[in-house]
């Protein structure tokens, strides 16, 4: 149906890609014309017929079309009954209540269509991570080729701050690589060469301090990585490959909504049809068996209970663009109010997304003004991620400036940095940089150490003429607002927060802590959040995920409702999800819930009302104990009704709930 509705508007686009909200919009003002003209005028009929003429075109324009190509193929379904309603409603003289129809289901049918979530952009955006060509190593030249010219165990060459081809191992170089747009890890990570490639193990099985992904970034140092996976195997085209195959499933409330026309339309067609021969059976002309006839078509047609559920849908879509959020369509805006359990990512969505300067602690009689300036003189010499965090902190708390007394400076990957002080030795890394450098570390400082990494710390030993004169950490930290979010949304009934994330369990648990989320899972691959968003979705049924990062794009896009952080979210992430919090506020997540619990109770509401009159008024019409006057008004009144009480969530806050 999507696919027929997409390929209407491309042809018939007469006034760009808004045309068929336009020609409702049009309807609705001929509609109030001919209305005008006729109760407040006393010119002709033909002058207001002839504005219900105009109404009644534009507003069953894409209805008839697509009515009409479904027809061929025994497919009769809502539309058709609108436009035959729309019909019969001329047929017999009534046209102001006709064009009310049309206008009402045409402007319903257009805006839900304009909301709708186009999936394919995801998959263009994840394309996109790659870069379309390598430089390939070969007897010593450098060749660029297209990606997916690339073979098995070709050697390709990585420049700094270049975006990577292909998933690998390195064999030659060491650099920092940013892994966010694929592991979500918040801090660049230290990569290394492999020793040797004689007798490589399984991909997944190779240390990953020497594996390398297709579109992560690297760092300043040039790389050469042998390829262990083809551009179709990427870890890339399996995103994409994920994304594509959970969009294109169908939603259950699609398949319902199909099954109640196609059992709905038939009937009521049916329904009409003999009601036309009513004179052969009981006493009437054929005259009267006709307008009963054509009354019941008007009657039961569903035009409340088709705009029921999108008028609601679009007061929600309206009061929650107020307040910063977007909302792509009615099945997210329904589903996430049946959410007990919310997965969250952790960089850029629980936490600012960039690492920070947690501690700065001096030891052995060192002056803490004093092992500021070393550190900041050290690092600032430094373009690694970390040292860059560290200095910008340093300068802003402690309100100082580099002088020159550092110099050359010597990065040892996967350990630290040396640097000369006053002429003197410094050493800024972990343990093993210390061991490397016949520095002692004692058990105080080892326990102090290991205090701040199992609370998610990341954390760097100071030493200075062979002693350790202090400990540095950075940490991403927790979103101010974040544990007030949590509080709120368990305040509301979300039983379950999970946070799904790349980095170390620790770091996981750390946050978690802060916080108050349920439970924290660390270490996860892309694979790995999709397989721990599976195990959510048997135990608990619905779930929402909350991510900002390419790596999400397919956890997001199985889970139930996606919502993507808007300002810090990827391309991609926003693509995928049903709902994004453009003005990156984690706070607006509660609200967006309660919103759509109060959409859902007035969709049940107008349905109710709706089917409610459906109900009553066709036996009534059937046994010809009401008019056509009547049963229009009982109609358009339920129309009303549901409109008006859809309206009512644009005024909707919080302690509605």
């Amino acid at each position: 149906m999507v696919k027929q509705m997409e390929e209407t508007h491309q042809h018939y686009q007469i006034l760009g890609k808004r045309t068929e909200l336009y020609f409702a919009i049009l309807c609705g003002i001929f509609l109030l014309i001919g209305f005008l003209i006729a109760k407040l005028t006393g010119l002709a009929d033909w002058t207001f017929l002839l504005s219900y003429i105009v109404a009644y075109f534009f507003g069953g324009f894409f209805i008839t079309i697509e009515a009409s190509k479904k027809i061929p193929k025994g497919d009769f379904d809502i539309d058709f009954l609108m436009v035959a309603a729309a019909v019969g409603a001329a047929f017999i003289g009534s046209w102001a209540e006709g064009a009310l129809l049309l206008f009402l289901f045409s402007l319903g049918h257009a805006l839900e269509h304009y909301a709708m979530n186009k999936a394919k952009k995801s998959i263009e955006a994840l394309g996109n991570l790659s870069p379309k060509t390598a430089l390939v190593k070969k007897n010593g030249e450098l060749e660029e080729v297209v990606v997916e010219a690339l073979k098995i165990n070709d050697t390709i060459v990585i420049k700094p701050n270049t975006t990577i081809a292909a998933d690998g191992v390195i064999t030659s170089g060491s650099s920092s690589i940013n892994q966010a747009p694929i592991t979500g890890e918040s801090i660049p990570i230290d990569k290394t060469f492999i020793e040797s490639t004689d007798s490589l193990l399984d991909f997944k099985h190779i240390d990953k301090n020497h594996v390398v992904f297709a579109g992560t970034i690297n760092g300043d140092s040039s790389l050469e990585v042998l390829v262990l996976k083809l551009s179709e195997d990427s870890t890339v085209s399996r995103l994409i490959k994920m994304v594509s195959e959970v969009e294109t499933q169908k939603s259950p409330t699609q398949r319902l909504t199909k099954k109640f026309e196609k059992w709905y339309v038939p009937i009521v067609i049916l329904v009409v049809f003999l009601l036309c021969f009513a004179f052969l059976i009981i006493d009437e002309n054929f005259d009267t068996s006709l307008y009963r006839a054509i009354t019941v078509l008007v009657a039961a047609s569903p035009c409340a209970l088709a705009i029921s559920t999108p008028s609601a849908v679009l007061s929600g879509i309206a009061r929650a663009a107020q307040k910063g959020v977007l909302i792509k369509g009615g099945r997210a805006l329904e589903d996430l109010g049946e959410i007990k359990t919310i997965a969250f990512d952790k960089t850029g969505t629980l936490t600012e997304g960039r690492p920070k300067l947690t501690n700065l602690i001096p030891l052995n009689d060192m002056d803490e003004n004093e092992l500021a300036k070393l550190v900041l003189e050290v690092e600032s010499l430094s373009n690694h991620p970390l040292a860059k965090a560290i200095t910008k902190d340093l300068k802003v708390k402690h309100n100082i400036e580099s002088l020159n007394k550092a110099s050359n400076v010597n990065a040892i990957q996967g350990k630290g940095i040396q640097a000369d002080y006053d002429r003197k030795k410094v050493f800024i890394g972990n343990v093993k940089l210390m061991d490397d450098s016949g520095i002692k570390v004692d058990d105080t400082i080892a326990s102090h150490m290991e205090e701040l990494l199992q609370n998610g710390h990341t954390v760097m030993l100071v030493a200075f003429q062979n002693e350790i004169v202090g400990l540095i950490s950075v940490m991403d930290l927790p979103r101010k607002t974040a544990a007030r979010t949590l509080k709120r949304l368990k305040e509301i009934g979300i039983k379950n927060m999970i946070m799904l994330t790349g980095d170390h369990q620790n770091v996981g648990n750390a946050i978690a802590n802060q916080i108050g989320l349920t439970e924290a899972k660390g270490n996860l691959l892309p694979d790995d959040k999709v397989t721990a968003v599976k195990a959510l979705l048997k135990r608990d049924k619905k779930i929402a995920m909350v991510g900002d990062g390419v790596n999400d794009a397919p956890a997001m896009a199985l889970s139930t409702v996606s919502v993507a952080m808007g300002a810090a979210g990827s391309d991609v992430a926003l693509e995928t999800a049903d709902v994004a919090l453009m003005s990156d506020k984690i706070e607006n997540l509660p609200f967006v819930i309660g919103l759509s619990r109060a959409s859902k109770r007035i969709i049940k509401q107008n349905i109710f009302i709706s089917l409610g009159v459906v109900v009553l008024l066709v036996p009534v019409t059937i046994l010809g104990l009401t008019n056509i006057g009547l049963a229009v008004a009982f109609h358009e009144g339920s129309t009303i009704v549901v409109v008006l009480n859809a309206l009512r969530l644009l005024r909707f806050n919080m302690g509605e709930l």
